[in-house]
């Protein structure tokens, strides 16, 4: 039976309507119906880039790869909520943003590692939109390659053989890179559908299971890096990773301002749906991790934290947070810290072994697991759990046992790059009941 939340909405406003913290609308989606909170993502984090999907950065992944431990595997994905039948304009890149994936190898926030991806679309067949796109790739301003994604997995008159069209576009660039670009599966799961209903739990508190996947059957489209990692490691060993979207300028009342300006980035998965205020998620997709100390207040004070309180009395601590500051901003001591500089990334310290898979937690570092996140960030590590335990002070001790009940992606992952499974078929049409 589902429960009902057990506070008022004058409540939630007293409390989340001083100086723009988070809207009502987002508190009642952070938070569960007592005494479990939750928080989920659902790719539109932002008021800007939700009216730009194809520039809409979805989720990073960053991990030692499984089966070529000598390697770094980065994926990227963009555009939320493709449904595999929607055409006859289906998803694609766009041909007028950059995509961009960065390496941090000094801990400073700044990128000393850039990969730009630039996608062409011809002209599709018939009555149907082209979902073959050419690509280049520049690697710090310098071309490395070239590439080509396969087709949308639309049917099987279209695309007969899918799993070959996918194979024949992985291809090595010429700084020994492996790329993939193309659409996959979403791999990010989470009861999105029951959060955001005011927040209703299908089964006990949400740590038992019994939740929807919400973005089952749906895809997006990746970009997918295989790097060895004796181009990019260090003497730490800790590198940070984002991407983010550009998009070129145009003119404004007659005036056209040159250059690019970024629209999206993400490092660390919930950031911007979570720890930054709705008033300030367009700057902050603005901006760069080396500019993230005027956000700093909001992983040390996190307003999620006095919600739980507020709302469930969970004990929660509210400020000082340093143990969020760590995990988000520079790294854990001794596992992933890169140092002082406050920034959002991914961290992966690339001296850690691949965890056997006997021993694998989806809960990563709190699970016992360091081969998992905030360690970096595999596809399979369930991160609105980890994340909603950690503002719940699992790093100080007070550990509560939080979840959204959706502990696994709802198709498997494969064995070898990029490791993402294929997305549905349109024809197959995975949503209808009938």
């Amino acid at each position: 039976m589902r429960r009902k939340t057990a506070f008022s909405t004058k409540a939630a406003v007293a409390l989340l309507g001083a100086a723009g913290a988070l809207t009502l609308g987002l508190s009642l989606a952070l938070t569960g119906p007592g005494p479990s909170p939750s928080t989920a993502s659902s790719h539109r984090e932002a008021p800007l880039i939700s009216e730009d999907p194809t520039a809409d950065n979805t989720d990073l992944y960053a991990f030692r790869s499984p089966d070529k431990p000598d390697t770094l595997t980065l994926i990227s994905n963009w555009i939320p909520g493709e449904d595999p039948a929607a055409g006859p304009n289906y998803y694609t890149f766009s041909n007028t943003a950059r995509y961009n994936i960065f390496i941090d190898r000094n801990g400073d926030g700044r990128p000393d590692v850039t990969w730009r991806f630039r996608f062409k679309t011809a002209t599709g067949p018939f009555f149907l939109g082209n979902t073959v796109q050419t690509y280049t790739v520049t690697r710090n301003g310098k071309l490395v390659g070239t590439g080509t994604t396969p087709p949308n997995n639309i049917g099987p008159r279209q695309v007969p053989d899918y799993a070959g069209a996918v194979s024949k576009a992985i291809n090595v660039l010429s700084d020994g890179t492996t790329v993939f670009a193309g659409q996959r599966d979403d791999p990010f799961f989470g009861d999105v559908g029951a959060i955001f209903d005011l927040v209703a739990f299908r089964k006990g508190t949400g740590s038992e299971g019994g939740g929807k996947d919400f973005l089952s059957g749906y895809a997006v489209h990746t970009i997918a890096l295989q790097v060895p990692i004796s181009q990019i490691d260090t003497e730490k060993h800790t590198v940070g990773v984002w991407s983010s979207t550009d998009r070129l300028n145009i003119a404004v009342k007659g005036k056209l301002r040159k250059g690019w300006t970024q629209v999206s980035r993400l490092g660390n998965p919930l950031v911007n749906e979570v720890i930054i205020p709705t008033g300030l998620k367009d700057a902050w997709n603005a901006t760069t991790p080396a500019q993230d100390a005027r956000f700093e207040k909001y992983y040390t004070t996190p307003i999620l934290a006095a919600v739980m309180n507020k709302l469930y009395k969970l004990g929660v601590p509210e400020t000082g947070r340093d143990d969020l500051k760590a995990v988000l901003l520079t790294g854990i001591p001794d596992v992933t810290f890169t140092g002082a500089t406050p920034a959002d990334e991914l961290r992966i310290n690339l001296s850690i072994p691949v965890t056997a898979a006997e021993k694998i937690s989806r809960l990563g570092v709190l699970g016992g697991d360091n081969g998992g996140f905030p360690n970096g960030r595999r596809l399979a590590d369930d991160v609105i759990d980890i994340e909603e335990q950690a503002v719940a002070g699992f790093l100080k001790g007070k550990k509560v046992p939080l979840g959204d009940g959706v502990d696994a992606n709802d198709k498997a992952f494969t064995a070898s790059f990029p490791y993402l499974a294929d997305p549905e078929s349109g024809f197959a049409n995975t949503k209808a009941t009938k």
